[in-house]
């Protein structure tokens, strides 16, 4: 049995979860995920929530100095009562702005980690060969999270030369599944996973043929409905449904799946990249031609010139 630390019982979870056997790490991630449901769970309830027997939740509560489960049961509560759940689940009423940023991104941090750990590589690939092939993806969402994620999808697979939608109305998903065929994917963006009108679409793109993937959390409904799940499992915020670290999952799994894609696709994919990259250099909004600077310009805090007057004057 592990010395009692002085750390609270919270942070030693968050900061220890990695050092633990696969079982004790998976109870560890089920108690982050909903303290507050874990304090009232029956040992029965976590091992199932966890995927583990009885004795492994007792050796966990052991692994953190504490005899029984009621006594680690006991200090989880006490943590709860007086932590800043309600701002964040790492940070208290009382931290200096330096606590606060460095819970924060160390929170952050541990989630990626654990995301590395988890992601199922094969489920990754299998997802950018669909995607490859795919004669049309189409990218539904639902909620502002969602919303950003998908939109950020339909970029990155535009510039890729796949062509693919960023769809967000209800009706307009329906249509689309009708559409999508055997060549189709549809790809469902929704951490919270069970939106009614999401898994319709999904539920119909899927009878018509068309090949459904889904980022969202492991086991919701949407994970069930779809052929392919690109599982983000992250602890659950104190303030959002969808909170920062979520976000940051989402969009490193959306990283590792765009750059598999472009491995697949070939030279022509990088070729095209670059060619993307150095037009908007040169011709974007924010680019030197745009605004009409030049090498020879003045700095910004000399006056400009007078123009010269024109034959006209």
């Amino acid at each position: 049995m592990s010395k009692p630390s002085s750390l609270s019982l919270l942070q030693q979870l968050r900061e220890r979860q990695t050092d633990l056997p696969d079982a004790q790490r998976s109870v560890v991630r089920v108690v982050l995920d909903d303290p507050r449901a874990a304090v009232v769970a029956t040992v029965e309830q976590l091992a199932q929530q966890a995927g583990v027997s009885m004795p492994t939740i007792v050796r966990t509560c052991r692994s953190f100095g504490h005899d029984s489960v009621r006594d680690f049961m006991v200090a989880l509560a006490q943590d709860l009562a007086v932590s800043g759940s309600h701002l964040h689940r790492s940070v208290l009423a009382d931290d200096s702005a330096h606590d606060v940023a460095s819970k924060i991104i160390h929170a952050a941090v541990s989630s990626l980690t654990e995301l590395g750990r988890a992601i199922d590589a094969d489920v990754v690939d299998q997802v950018a060969e669909r995607l490859a092939h795919a004669r049309r993806i189409d990218c539904y969402s639902v909620g502002a999270a969602s919303t950003f994620m998908a939109s950020e999808l339909q970029s990155r697979l535009f510039r890729l030369g796949c062509t693919a939608n960023a769809i967000f109305d209800a009706h307009q998903q329906l249509v689309s599944a009708s559409t999508l065929g055997p060549d189709g994917v549809a790809f469902v963006i929704s951490h919270v996973g069970r939106m009614p009108y999401a898994l319709e679409a999904a539920r119909f793109a899927r009878s018509q043929g068309a090949t459904v993937v889904a980022l969202t959390q492991p086991g919701t409904p949407l994970a069930e409905v779809a052929d392919l799940v690109l599982a983000v499992s992250v602890p659950q915020d104190a303030v959002m449904r969808v909170g920062t670290e979520a976000y940051l999952a989402h969009l490193v799994v959306i990283e590792i799946l765009m750059v598999r894609l472009a491995q697949k696709l070939g030279p022509v994919a990088t070729r095209d990249l670059q060619q993307f990259k150095q037009l908007l250099h040169k011709h974007g909004f924010d680019s030197a031609e745009y605004v009409g600077a030049t090498p020879a310009s003045p700095s910004a805090s000399e006056p400009a010139p007078a123009p010269a007057p024109s034959a006209d004057e």
